[in-house]
C-alpha cells in the first residue's frame, strides 16, 4: 500500500509522515518493488512518472499563457507554437 501511494505520484516524505515509516524504509521498498517488475510494469512505471511530468508541464504553460496572454496574439500564438512542441516531443515515440 505504501509503494503504491508513491508510484502513485504521493511523495515518500508525505507517505512516510501519513504511515509513520521511515523515508529509507520506504524507499528500500521502492526500489525492491521495481527490481522485482517485469520489463513491462517497469516501462508502464516509466511511462507514469512521464506523463506525471508532461502534465505538470503542461499546467505551467496554461497558466503561462493566462498570465501572457494578456499582451496581445503575437504572445499566445508563441506559446501555443511552444505547446505543440513539447507535445509531438513527449508523444512522438
Amino acid at each position: 500500500m505504501a509503494v503504491k501511494k508513491i508510484l502513485d505520484g504521493q511523495s515518500v516524505a508525505s507517505v512516510s509522515r501519513e504511515l509513520g515509516v521511515a523515508e529509507g524504509v520506504l524507499h528500500t521498498w521502492k526500489k525492491a518493488r521495481f527490481e522485482s517488475s517485469s520489463d513491462v510494469e517497469k516501462e508502464n512505471l516509466e511511462l507514469k512518472k512521464r506523463l506525471k511530468e508532461v502534465e505538470m508541464e503542461r499546467d505551467i504553460l496554461k497558466k503561462a499563457a493566462l498570465i501572457f496572454g494578456r499582451g496581445g496574439s503575437r504572445d499566445t500564438s508563441l506559446l501555443k507554437r511552444k505547446v505543440r512542441i513539447i507535445r509531438s516531443s513527449c508523444c512522438a515515440g
